[in-house]
C-alpha cells in the first residue's frame, strides 16, 4: 500500500511537472537576394515561444506573433503572414520591389525584434519585446513593447485591468513622476519641454512587472520628442501594491 501511495505521489509531480508552461528561444533571419555592398537589408528575430501547455501557450503564441505584426511591416496594412518566416519574408519583399522600381536609390532597410520573458509569477507573465526597425528617412525607430498575461489561462491583461483604480493610480503616478523629472505641481506637465497631448498627464502604453518593482516606460514620441528620447518610472512594489489587482 505504501509503495502504491508513493507511485501516485510520484506520477502526481511528474504530471505537474509536464503541465508547466515553458518557454525555448527561436531565431529567424532573412536577408536580401539582390546584390548590395554593404548594409544590406535583413531583419532578424529571436522569440520566446511558449510551450508544453499547449490551449495557454497557444493563446500566448497568437498574442505575442500578432504584436510583431504591428512592428513589422511597410506601407498602410500589416502583412498577412501567418508565420515569423512569412513574416519577414514579407518585408525583404517590401525591400526590393521598392528597391526594383526605383534602382538608382539606395535603402538600407534593418530589422531588429528580441523578446524575453521579462517577469513570471503565479499570477502574472510579462513578456518584453525590443524592437527597431528601419525603412528609410534620417532614422529608425526603435522601442520596447510590454505584453502581460495571465500565466494561468494564457489571457492577455490590458492595462486598464491592472488597477483596482486606474485613475487614482494615475494621480499617485503623476506626482511620483513630476518629482522625478522636476516639474512643478503647479505648472503644466508639459513646462519642462515634454509633449503630452492636451497637457494632461497619462499613464504610458507599455507597463513593465520587474524584479525591482512596477515600470511606467513611454516610448519616444509618446510624451517626449525623439531627440529626447523616452522617459520611465519605477515604482517599487510597496508603493504600488495597493494600487494593483495581483502581481
Amino acid at each position: 500500500m505504501k509503495h502504491f501511495i508513493l507511485f501516485s505521489v510520484l506520477l502526481f509531480s511528474v504530471a505537474r511537472c509536464s503541465n508547466e508552461l515553458a518557454f525555448e528561444e527561436q531565431s529567424f533571419q532573412k536577408k536580401t537576394t539582390l546584390p548590395c555592398k554593404e548594409n544590406c537589408p535583413q531583419i532578424t528575430v529571436k522569440i520566446p515561444v511558449a510551450k508544453d501547455v499547449p490551449v495557454v501557450a497557444d493563446s500566448i503564441n497568437k498574442k505575442v506573433f500578432s504584436v510583431l505584426k504591428e512592428i513589422i511591416y511597410f506601407g498602410e496594412k500589416p502583412y498577412t503572414s501567418t508565420n515569423y518566416n512569412g513574416l519577414l519574408a514579407s518585408f525583404i519583399d517590401s525591400y526590393e520591389k521598392l528597391q526594383k522600381e526605383f534602382p538608382k536609390d539606395t535603402f538600407g532597410w534593418e530589422g531588429k525584434i528580441e523578446g524575453s520573458v521579462k517577469y513570471q509569477s503565479d499570477s502574472i507573465l510579462n513578456i518584453e519585446i525590443k524592437h527597431y526597425t528601419f525603412t528609410g528617412g534620417a532614422h529608425g525607430y526603435e522601442g520596447l513593447r510590454s505584453l502581460i498575461f495571465n500565466p494561468e489561462t494564457g489571457k492577455y491583461i490590458p492595462n486598464n485591468q491592472l488597477f483596482k483604480n486606474k485613475n487614482a493610480f494615475m494621480a499617485f503616478a503623476e506626482k511620483k513622476f513630476r518629482a522625478k523629472y522636476k516639474i512643478p505641481e503647479n505648472k503644466s506637465i508639459n513646462a519642462t519641454g515634454l509633449m503630452f497631448e492636451d497637457e494632461k498627464f497619462y499613464l504610458p502604453q507599455n507597463i513593465f512587472y520587474t524584479d525591482k518593482g512596477l515600470l511606467l516606460y513611454y516610448n519616444s514620441y509618446e510624451a517626449a520628442s525623439y531627440a529626447d528620447g523616452p522617459k520611465e518610472l519605477l515604482l517599487s512594489y510597496k508603493e504600488v501594491n495597493a494600487y494593483l489587482i495581483t502581481i
